[in-house]
């Protein structure tokens, strides 16, 4: 079985994930990049539902001296992501989920980022999510946020399921598999509109909320409270 809720098993996500979504280590790149320019030197990060580490392994080279915090729902891949990041200035705060963020870390982080992890929750827990997160966060604090996203119909969902189907299958996966993993769409992860995106940031109390990046069926947003 699936030792996390991702399509991969967590010993070989690093090796699998570029292949089902689209410029993966793009969307690092950009989200630390808009990070610096927003803070330079963040006091601490929290980044929840980590995965394998791999967004806070390349953070941590960006910003010295800044102090890292890891959850996520899957020991496994929380075991991973400490393993990644030895030598870096690293802390786990434990196996749970991303909503679950402990008591005593409230008003707490200076940036928190949640990379393709929230869309796996239903609308209540989702909202749940985000909440604690604005909750989490310093005043004038950092969130980002990365999510598979609903199109606005439904010509274009089944228009970008093939579009992003092709990619997978241009990046090395046979077609069954491609399909296997579009046909995860709202059974397995539960992806919602820009436009409901926007309204839920806005929602949970965040004063600015902008989009950041869209491509294939993947957004971001970066919000400030």
């Amino acid at each position: 079985m699936i030792d996390n809720k991702t399509a991969h098993m967590a010993s070989e996500y690093d090796e699998n994930i570029e292949k089902s979504i689209p410029f993966y280590r793009a969307i690092h790149s950009e989200a630390l990049r808009i990070a610096e320019v927003y803070n330079p030197a963040p006091r601490n990060w929290l980044d929840t539902g980590c995965g394998t580490g791999s967004l806070v392994s390349a953070a941590a080279e960006r910003f010295p001296g800044t102090e890292f915090y890891l959850c996520d729902p899957s020991k496994e891949m929380l075991d991973l992501a400490m393993k990644k990041n030895e030598g870096h200035r690293v802390r786990s705060i434990g196996d749970f989920a991303s909503s679950e963020i402990p008591a005593g870390y409230d008003s707490s982080f200076d940036v928190i980022t949640a990379i393709q992890a929230h869309h796996y929750q239903d609308k209540e827990g989702r909202a749940a999510s985000t909440r604690r997160c604005y909750e989490s966060l310093v005043d004038g604090g950092l969130f980002l946020t990365f999510e598979n996203t609903s199109p606005l119909t439904e010509k274009g969902e089944r228009l970008y399921k093939e579009y992003w189907k092709k990619f997978q299958i241009d990046a090395g996966k046979d077609e069954r598999t491609a399909q296997k993993h579009m046909d995860r769409y709202n059974v397995e992860y539960f992806p919602i509109t820009v436009l409901e995106h926007i309204e839920a940031l806005r929602s949970a109390g965040f004063a600015a909320v902008e989009l950041f990046w869209y491509t294939y069926m993947q957004s971001g947003y970066l919000c400030i409270k």
